[in-house]
């Protein structure tokens, strides 16, 4: 075997030009990369981890060579660098590659025909040359150098991350949030990671802080671990901690003393970076904007509360009499109090499951208001129930974010108590959905001479976002709230309303005998991979030859995400089997995924500047490799997402349950089985029922869903909303 360069002990160097990125780890920088090595004929197979890795760079590696069984012959890096190329041949390649944004094969091979060895030279210090070249206008001008300058740091964030033994997966991510500052702010406190950069955990960024040489039990760690377990409580819905319990979880996370931890939270709250308040005989710990939020909450409810709404006078007998006259329908006595009740309060709350009227009773309030023209404004959280809002009262409806006009950029909402929303009445649909934050957003808005109804079902599952805001204003008594429970007729008779009417008051529903035509269905399975085979069968076969829905109707909702009913596994057979690799249209594989065109994805955080929200699904357009963007189509609009930025996506294939609230599907397949013990709950259950328009099919063991109707004991989230209300 000829060898090249030095050797040490057995260690030898290798150098040469990366031909071909065979296969890289954004994890952990794992590669097997084709080099074109000195000394070499052939190309030689690199393997070992380096930060970054791209068609044209030059590498320098410290390995020794080894012989694979499958693939031969191999150098096995213990060390790789790897450097910008400097040769044509190394440019063109490292430009066609796809790394800087506007520029893919054909501009790279005119760039380097034009500008030669200096081509990097001239999009750093000179960009304005690149409009020599045919097709570079002033745009993609601008998209070039932009995406050299953001490459060039990137990759020294990357360099950083790797050097600490981290994953460089979220470099791009870390540059965006910090800027040219970002390994400056890393350097001086690495937990701000684990804070401020989605999927990067506290591990993660424990892990560069003790590579940077921050002691175990040092101030800015314990401070670093109690931001961290505060905020991780948010994700789980809760607004505040227990002191005590704060200090202990943090102590054990850490493996420190309670004494130095109590220290820490000493220090943030002193800070100011955390907030401590005694609620209900207890010491809770708030992140600051939370409780500042509540405390807007309650005292903006119960100023709404007090007093009369702004209409003209209204007889409301005599308005409900003409409404029903006028559609020849008749209300239930629960819809004409609501009416009442609307009629004379300035905060009313409506809440009741499907099929009890909600919809008839919001129609007939909004025509009599608008006969004594009352100016209604109608939102509702996500962009799928303002559509279905709109659509059953013929009016606009937008989402809460539009109604309150985020700025992307600026970060906020342009409305607020400076500039009040212009409406004489609100009405915020699926407010269950509704988190403390956002409803804090909504009441700085809203006018307060305006009236305000919140219609929801406050027996689904809480907000994804911390807050149990619609439950705790029913529970608190602080303003009048009508129930709808009578079902009407017509709704009777959809055994998807019967049974999740039964569920909800803790009966198990009727599992057999349901007519070949009926809209709920349950499918007795005992194994997991028997539910698993026959959700993929009702979805690729079963439902769109019986009902003719496509597949993008039929909508898998998962108790949770992981085994092999979750929604990670049954999202990489549903792929499979609905939308498989295409050579003509190639995908694109990141964070865990490939992405293909025509996938469903669903969006997991709140992205405000791309107006688009946690739950919203949408369908992949195109990959561009050129261009390193993917486009997702979300209703009527195209929504581009860079490469780096698809850790914000995921197949929606099957989603969780809670990712679907405030939608409705024309079809729900839902898997149910002992192993979800853990989340099987009354509200899951009720909730992921509830979604289905048209047909609804459970499928596993009848033993998991008695469970999940037994067990109505929900885990309460802890908030100071409830006793603010009542005070």
């Amino acid at each position: 075997m000829a060898k090249t360069g030095d050797q040490t002990g057995g260690t030898e160097t290798l150098e040469g030009q990366i031909e071909r990125v065979t296969f890289y780890n954004e994890e952990n920088g794992f590669a097997v990369l084709r080099v074109k090595a000195r000394g070499h004929r052939d190309l030689v197979v690199l393997v070992g981890t380096v930060a970054s890795a791209n068609a044209g760079e030059f590498v320098k590696a410290s390995g020794r060579w080894t012989v694979d069984r499958t693939h031969g012959p191999q150098f096995t890096a213990e060390r790789i660098e790897s450097h910008p190329p400097t040769s044509r041949e190394g440019i063109a390649r490292f430009l066609a590659s796809g790394l800087i944004r506007g520029v893919g094969p054909h501009y790279a091979s005119l760039l380097v025909a034009r500008f030669g060895e200096s081509v990097f030279d001239v999009i750093e210090r000179e960009s304005g040359r690149l409009e020599e070249i045919e097709g570079i206008g002033p745009g993609r001008r601008r998209t070039i150098k932009q995406a050299w300058e953001e490459q060039k740091a990137v990759r020294e964030i990357m360099v950083f991350l790797h050097a600490h033994g981290v994953s460089t997966s979220r470099a791009v991510r870390i540059h965006r949030t910090y800027g040219s500052d970002a390994i400056a702010k890393v350097t001086e406190n690495p937990y701000l990671l684990a804070r401020d950069i989605h999927g990067i955990g506290f591990k993660t960024a424990d892990e560069i802080a003790k590579q940077l040489g921050v002691p175990h039990d040092s101030p800015l760690r314990a401070c670093g671990g109690l931001e961290h377990m505060l905020h991780e409580q948010t994700l789980a819905g809760h607004c505040a901690l227990p002191r005590d319990s704060l200090v202990r979880e943090t102590a054990k996370l850490l493996d420190i003393g309670e004494d130095r931890t109590a220290d820490a939270l000493g220090q943030l709250l002193a800070r100011g970076e955390l907030v401590k308040e005694t609620i209900g005989g207890e010491d809770l710990v708030f992140l600051p904007q939370l409780q500042a939020a509540e405390k807007g909450i309650a005292s903006r409810l119960r100023a709404l509360a007090g007093v009369a709404p702004p209409y003209p006078p209204i007889d409301a007998e005599r308005a409900i009499a003409w409404w029903e006259g006028k559609h020849n329908k008749t209300l239930a006595a629960a819809q004409r109090d609501a009416i009442r009740a609307a009629l004379a309060h300035r905060l009313l709350v409506v809440t009741g499951g499907p099929g009890v009227g909600k919809t008839t009773l919001l129609n007939a309030l909004l025509a009599i208001l608008r006969v004594k023209r009352v100016r209604p404004a109608l939102c509702a959280p996500t962009g799928r129930a303002a559509k279905r809002l709109s659509e059953a009262t013929r009016l606009e409806a937008r989402t809460i974010h539009r109604v309150l006009e985020y700025q992307p950029g600026r970060g906020g909402f342009a409305r607020n108590e400076r500039n009040p929303l212009d409406h004489d009445l609100l009405v915020i649909d699926e407010c269950s959905m509704v988190d403390v934050p956002l409803m804090h957003a909504v009441l700085r808005a809203h006018p307060p001479n305006a009236a305000l109804l919140l219609v929801g079902d406050a027996d689904q599952l809480p907000s994804v976002g911390p807050g149990s805001v619609l439950a705790h204003i029913i529970k608190s008594r602080a303003c009048p709230v009508v129930r709808l429970t009578e079902i009407f007729r017509q709704a009777a008779a959809s055994r998807i309303i019967a049974t999740a009417h039964a569920i909800n008051s803790g009966s198990i529903p009727d599992l057999e005998g349901a007519s070949p035509d009926a809209d709920f269905h349950f499918i007795a399975r005992e194994e997991p991979d028997a539910i698993a085979a026959m959700v993929l069968s009702l979805v690729r076969d079963r439902i769109p030859a019986k009902t003719g829905l496509r597949h993008g109707d039929i909508q898998v909702l998962c108790p949770m995400h992981r085994g092999p009913l979750g929604t990670r596994e049954l999202n990489a057979a549903l792929q499979r089997e609905l939308n498989p690799p295409r050579h003509d249209q190639p995908g694109i594989q990141r964070f865990g995924w490939e992405f293909r065109p025509g996938d469903r994805v669903l969006q997991i955080e709140n992205n405000y500047d791309k107006d688009v929200f946690n739950g919203d699904i949408g369908e992949i357009a195109r990959v561009s490799h050129d261009d390193r963007e993917l486009r997702v189509r979300f209703d009527e609009r195209e929504v581009p997402y860079d490469f780096d930025e698809l850790d914000e996506l995921q197949p929606a294939y099957a989603i969780s349950v809670h990712k679907s609230q405030g939608s409705e599907f024309p079809a729900i397949v839902i898997p149910v089985a002992t192993q979800h013990f853990m989340m099987l709950q009354r509200n899951l259950i009720y909730t992921a029922i509830t979604r289905g328009k048209r047909l609804v099919v459970a499928i596993g063991q009848k033993k998991a869903f008695a469970m999940a109707v037994r067990n109505a004991d929900t885990t309460q989230r802890i908030s100071g909303l409830l006793e603010r209300l009542r005070a």
